[in-house]
């Protein structure tokens, strides 16, 4: 298991300068990230990502509302193996042929994306674990409904906010689980008061056990009052410290 950055934690950064950012990530010490809606950039990130030593081994695109196989090419380009859904609104989990329809249409993106070479994911939020269908939550109902290739990437941090425990439903979920998104803080949904994994109410190292077939840990800040960047450098060295040899 390794560390990766979901660079959407450093949107803005990025926004303003794209190779500057790549290049400050790699300084602090990760050497994998976890790119978002990378196809508009995915030749200027390529040669970032290239120029500083860093690989992508996942990535998030929007594969339910966007050209996939443009998606699935970039992906390709930029050596992603696991292309991740991360956003279905909270209305189409309230029930269950709202959540076989999103698993249909994610077992079709994932057949697609084989032709690709390219595997299918998908990342929860709150809503996920807040809606019960049938005495699960709605996340596990959907995950029944999944073709065995695909992979979840649970946000750990979005299922406490959901009222559910992460440690259960890791090991709930057991192998389906490839990536987890680590992050910390008050349990609320302001994002702004999210902390550096283990400065919050989350038990980080417990949750990363839970998860026995995880292939990358994925720090991430939805947002964050102080220095970004310094904030991941915490988060970093906590997992870092905390793992003792687990790489970055």
């Amino acid at each position: 298991m390794s560390y990766a950055l979901q660079l959407y934690t450093v949107r803005d950064a990025i926004s303003r300068d794209l190779p500057g950012t790549i290049r400050r990530v790699a300084e602090i010490g990760f050497s994998q990230v976890e790119p978002y809606n990378f196809v508009a950039t995915a030749k200027e990130l390529g040669a970032a990502l290239r120029e500083n030593g860093l690989t992508a081994p996942s990535g998030h695109a929007p594969l339910l509302s966007q050209d996939q196989d443009g998606i699935f090419a970039a992906a390709r380009e930029l050596g992603i193996r696991t292309v991740i859904e991360p956003y279905i609104p909270a209305e189409r989990w309230q029930d269950a042929e709202a959540i076989k329809a999103t698993a249909a249409a994610l077992n079709a993106a994932a057949r697609k994306g084989a032709e690709y070479g390219v595997r299918v994911g998908y990342h929860n939020h709150a809503w996920e674990l807040e809606s019960i269908i049938d005495g699960r939550t709605a996340l596990e109902y959907f995950t029944e409904l999944l073709d065995p290739e695909l992979v979840l990437e649970v946000d750990t941090y979005w299922v406490a906010v959901g009222g559910q425990d992460p440690v259960d439903i890791l090991a709930r979920l057991g192998d389906r689980v490839k990536f987890i998104h680590i992050k910390d803080g008050p349990l609320t949904a302001d994002t702004k008061a999210q902390q550096p994994a283990g400065q919050g109410k989350v038990p980080v190292m417990d949750v990363i056990a839970a998860a026995q077939s995880l292939e990358v840990g994925v720090v991430e800040f939805d947002d964050y009052a102080g220095d970004i960047f310094e904030g991941i450098t915490e988060s970093l060295s906590f997992l870092t410290a905390s793992g003792e040899g687990i790489k970055a």
